[in-house]
Formats: C-alpha cells, structure tokens, sequence
C-alpha cells in the first residue's frame, strides 16, 4: 500500500525543487544562405535550414547540441566545397587550406620530370658532342696523314729538248704600218714529266712557253692540259710559235740582210747566212693531285728556265736542255 509522506519529508523537499514555471514560447529564427556551389555572375540558390537558430535566451543544452551536429555534419560530409576566396587564391596561386599540400605534391613531381629530363637531354647530346668531335679529330688527322705523305711524292719534271724547225728576218710594218724588221720563229719543246706519287693521280696545266730574245718574246705556246696517272711517266711536246713578230731594232744580231729576201735560217740555207741567237725558253708548270677529293688537294709549282742558242747548224736537229735548265 501507498506510503504516505511526512511532513518532515515535504519539508525537506520543498527547497531542492521549486515549483515550475509555465513552458515560455520561444521565437524561432530561419537563416537564408547562398549556395556554396555558385559563381561569380551566376543565380544562387537559396537553403532553407528547418534547425531554428537559437536565441540568446536558449539553454546551453541545445546550444551543445547544435554545435555537436555541425561538427558531426562536417566530419561526415566528405570533402568540403571550395567558396569563391578559396577559387580566387587558387587562381592567383595563392592555395589555401589542404588543397595547397595537393599543389604542393603536384609541383613537386613536376619538378623531379623536368630534372630528369634536363639530365637526360645534356647526357644524349653531350655523348653526340663528343661522337662528332672524336670523328672530326680523327679525320683530320688522317688527311694531314694523307697531306704529309703526297708531299714527300712530287712530281719530276726534265726539259729533254727543243728542235727550230725554222728562223727567219725579214723586213715589213708592225700593225701600225710602222716599218720594222719582223722575225719568225718555229719550234718544238719536248720534257718528259713522271708522278712518283703511288696513291694519287696528278691534273697538270702550265703558263705559256716564252721563247724570248732579250726582253723580246719571239714565240709563244701553250700546252694542254693532261692528267698523269699514279707511278707513270709520259712525254710532252709543246709547239712554241711566232709569225711576223716586230724586232723594233732589237740588236745587231736580229736584223735583216740588205736587199730582198733578208735573212733566213732553214735546212736549205747556207750556214753563214744567220748568226747563232741566243734565247731563252721559260714557263712555269701547276700540278694538282685530288688525294682526298677536294679537302686534300695538294699543289706542285715549277718554275723552269732553259738558255739555249738557235744555230743554224742545227735546224731540225734537237737541241739538248738537259744541262741548260734551271727549276724553282
């Protein structure tokens, strides 16, 4: 059965708890925020949040709660959504929050790419620097080898003989109509010319044979060009000519005989008709050898010099120049 209190009991518990009071109504607050999700120029929308906002006069009770739901929805919500200062920062390259160790990483990755790759490139193009430069190295030593040893074969050149066919002097006009006496000369030159060179042919051209009297050029002839084989020897002839060359009083041994014909010095003719000439025959020859196509082409000049004397003794007749010629 139903114990009934004391008056001692109700004593004791009329100050521990007061009588309550009637529940005051309390105002509710809706907050109204953009979305988190929009852009510059763009609508937002609206959320409407059913939780009511608390007022000051809300007890501490609810005020943990609330804070105990937010932390809970934000612990539990994934990722959060970047606003529109985090979007400017990470424009401007300014990151903020953890998206910054996210760049950071990505930088740092690209940064070890592109140190391997600028070791990779020098690498490659250093081992192409010093492939080309060992070849050109070596090749240059072998076309100076080359150079060296075509220099040590030159050519041998000797001037063997010249054989006048005809001299003569006769009286008659320059182009000028100027009256003079005027010489005629017909000649032939033969040399032999030898390539020593064992790995290499040799391309010859020389200046023109000048046979001369004095400072007077009496004849003239040109050789052609020819191309002598490695280890050969051939021999030349060249055809040095002069018809009607004016003498201009070139000296007392040069003028004609008083009378008709002149002077005249041929194979028909008496030997006292014409004094032996002295004369000299000159002319310089280039050789040329293609060792290495033309990056090793080796010249060869010789200058030669023959004095010889145009007796009338002796026409037809070839003259020695063995011991008469000088080579530079």
């Amino acid at each position: 059965m139903p114990h009934a209190k004391t008056d001692s009991e109700v004593t004791s518990l009329a100050p521990s708890s007061p009588p309550r009071s009637p529940p005051r109504t309390r105002p509710v607050y809706y907050v109204q925020s953009p979305s988190r999700d929009s852009h510059d120029g763009e609508k937002t929308a609206t959320s409407v949040h059913s939780t009511p906002a608390l007022s000051p006069m809300a007890s501490p009770r609810h005020s943990h709660s609330s804070v105990g739901r937010d932390s809970s929805s934000s612990r539990f919500s994934g990722h959060p959504k970047r606003s529109k200062g985090d979007k400017a920062a990470g424009r401007k390259g300014a990151p903020q929050g953890k998206g910054w160790q996210e760049i950071g990483v990505i930088e740092e990755e690209g940064l070890l790419d592109d140190e391997e790759h600028t070791r990779i490139v020098p690498k490659k193009c250093y081992y192409f620097l010093v492939f080309v430069l060992g070849f050109v190295a070596l090749f240059s030593f072998f076309a100076l080898v080359l150079w060296g040893a075509s220099r040590s074969q030159k050519p041998q050149i000797v001037m063997k003989s010249i054989k006048f066919e005809n001299f003569i002097i006769q009286s008659g006009t320059d182009a000028s109509l100027v009256p003079t006496d005027m010489a005629t000369t017909n000649a032939t030159v033969k040399f032999t010319y030898r390539n020593k060179g064992t790995f290499f042919g040799i391309h010859v051209t020389a200046d023109p044979f000048q046979l001369s009297y004095s400072q007077l050029t009496l004849a003239n002839g040109d050789l052609n060009k020819f191309y002598q084989a490695r280890s050969s020897r051939r021999t030349v002839s060249v055809a040095v000519l002069g018809n009607k060359v004016p003498l201009y009083g070139g000296g007392p041994t040069l003028t004609a005989a008083p009378g008709g014909g002149g002077k005249q010095a041929s194979s028909s003719s008496s030997s006292s008709s014409v004094a032996p000439v002295p004369m000299v025959l000159r002319t310089t020859l280039h050789s040329r050898a293609y060792v290495l196509g033309a990056l090793v082409k080796p010249k060869f000049t010789l200058g030669v010099e023959c004095r010889v004397v145009m007796n009338p003794n002796k026409l037809n007749k070839p003259i020695s120049l063995e011991k008469s010629c000088h080579y530079s």
